[in-house]
């Protein structure tokens, strides 16, 4: 044999496991855990202080602080001072996306098809609007401040559409550099969690508790769909109002959509322009999946509903708590994506990005809710 003895193993062709390729799997598998942990425990923290705030230190029967919000503030807080661990930044960013977007699915239970339809077509007026005054008063406005055409492009998409995902997918079709798309970025998280903590209380003021209206508005005005799904979680718990959280989260996957529209035209537009070709981003890059989730899981409602027994098989009983368990798990997993949002915020950003394009980001977040609040007031 050559000099050697040959295994068993050998002899019938098997190869000898490659533990150290398992190990580094399951590594990878694990390596979000601790810093969802973290997530975790800011939301049940931001639970605890919301309780202690309002009932023990107000005296009131129920709470009048917003458990999300507190989530959200404790982990800037964290972030801004002792700074993110690195253990934890694999934790935050699956927080961001893989649970936010399970959360956001999970959500769609809360709807049927015929509301949530519904919803989509009463809010389409007030995004067109939105969208556009945007992408034509932002774009002229950082021609104004000198800012280069591409960046304020990327601050208007991402203001009028679903913000940082907006921006990542017209970048390239504009050629814009990596500092620009940072900086578009940085403005749309900033500023949006600022929305999202300061629009639902503007919302229930100027519609005087319309939980429709308060919606529509949260879901045309705040940037990002995590922070969307944090201003409809606010609004809910500090005016027990489920409909403003499904009328906005209904409102943002609509205007999400909107990306298959206007990045392609901000394409074309920049092609005739530019003297170099430029590829176009594949369209369906530009729906994202968790909206198609949304819609199977309210199509699931609907047929759930249907019928003495849901499918057939579950007693009606049986499906209102499955039901109600999927509601409670969405919730719990928005509260840990709003924990990680808050851990994911760095105030530092700014400083790096200058006065200019601040006041291009304060000035777009400023008008899409303006532009929201009076279509809202004219429509409605």
């Amino acid at each position: 044999m050559h000099g050697r003895l040959i295994s068993g193993a050998e002899q019938v062709g098997l190869r000898r496991p490659n533990f150290e390729s398992l190990r580094k799997g399951q590594n990878r598998l694990l390596q979000p855990v601790p810093g969802v942990l973290l997530a975790l425990l800011l939301a049940l923290a931001g639970h605890a202080l919301a309780d202690w705030l309002g009932k023990d230190l107000m005296d009131m029967p129920k709470s009048p602080v917003s458990p999300i919000m507190m989530a959200i503030l404790l982990g800037m807080l964290l972030r801004n001072t002792l700074g993110l661990p690195a253990w934890a930044d694999a934790g935050v960013r699956f927080s961001l996306v893989r649970l936010l977007r399970l959360g956001i699915v999970l959500l769609g239970i809360r709807l049927g098809l015929g509301q949530a339809g519904t919803i989509g077509l009463q809010a389409l007026p007030v995004i067109i609007g939105c969208v556009a005054a945007a992408l034509v008063l932002v774009t002229w406005l950082s021609k104004r401040l000198g800012l280069s055409a591409r960046l304020g492009t990327l601050i208007a998409a991402g203001t009028g559409i679903c913000g940082a995902t907006a921006i990542v997918a017209l970048s390239p079709t504009i050629r814009a550099r990596d500092d620009e798309t940072a900086y578009a970025i940085a403005c749309i998280t900033v500023f949006g969690v600022a929305a999202m903590l300061a629009y639902p209380f503007l919302a229930h003021w100027f519609f005087a508790g319309d939980a429709l209206k308060a919606g529509l508005f949260l879901g045309t005005s705040v940037h990002e769909t995590a922070q969307v799904a944090g201003a409809g979680l606010v609004y809910q718990e500090l005016y027990s109002s489920q409909q403003a959280l499904d009328t906005a989260t209904v409102t943002k996957l609509v205007r999400n959509l909107g990306m298959l529209v206007v990045i392609p035209l901000l394409g074309f537009l920049y092609q005739r322009q530019a003297s170099d070709s430029v590829a176009a981003t594949p369209w369906y890059r530009m729906v994202p999946l968790f909206v198609i989730g949304f819609a199977l899981m309210s199509a699931f409602r609907t047929v759930g509903d249907m019928g003495d027994q849901a499918f057939g098989v579950l007693a009606r009983a049986d499906w209102q708590w499955l039901v109600a368990q999927t509601k409670s798990l969405a919730e719990l997993l928005l509260a840990i994506a709003m924990a990680a949002v808050g851990l994911g915020t760095s105030l530092r950003g700014l400083q790096a990005i200058g006065l200019k394009p601040c006041a291009v980001g304060l000035f777009s977040a400023l008008l899409v809710g303006a532009v929201s609040l009076l279509l809202i007031s004219l429509f409605f």
